[in-house]
């Protein structure tokens, strides 16, 4: 058997050359996930009445609730329009992030590793 070759590997892809792909893959990883942090998303409820803003650590950033949202008489639905704007936000970061993921691994479903 050969030194450092990995049976069934494409063109006979040795432990360095493997570990040189894993380093450089990590470096992107790091990378992207420094963008992300540093983006911002934002998302809006009740036809624009409330808007949030988070950014990639999932920290909300910036709350816009329009004077005409305020109803003395039904705070439950500002409250709800908070909800949804926030949590919209959130799933706009996760998309994004689940995206430039897919985009490094090529596709591949790595479970967590990452």
């Amino acid at each position: 058997m050969a030194k450092n070759n990995f049976r069934g590997m494409p063109g006979g892809m040795n432990q360095a050359a493997m570990m040189k792909q894993a380093q450089k893959m990590q470096q992107e990883l790091l990378r992207m996930q420094e963008e992300q942090e540093n983006k911002t998303y934002t998302a809006a409820s009740g036809g624009g009445m409330v808007s949030a803003s988070v950014n990639g650590k999932h920290e909300l950033v910036s709350l816009e609730i329009k004077p005409d949202a305020v109803d003395p008489d039904d705070v439950e639905m500002l409250q709800d329009m908070v909800i949804a704007a926030v949590n919209e936000a959130m799933r706009a970061a996760d998309a994004d992030a689940a995206s430039n993921m897919s985009r490094l691994t090529g596709g591949l479903n790595l479970g967590g590793l990452f």
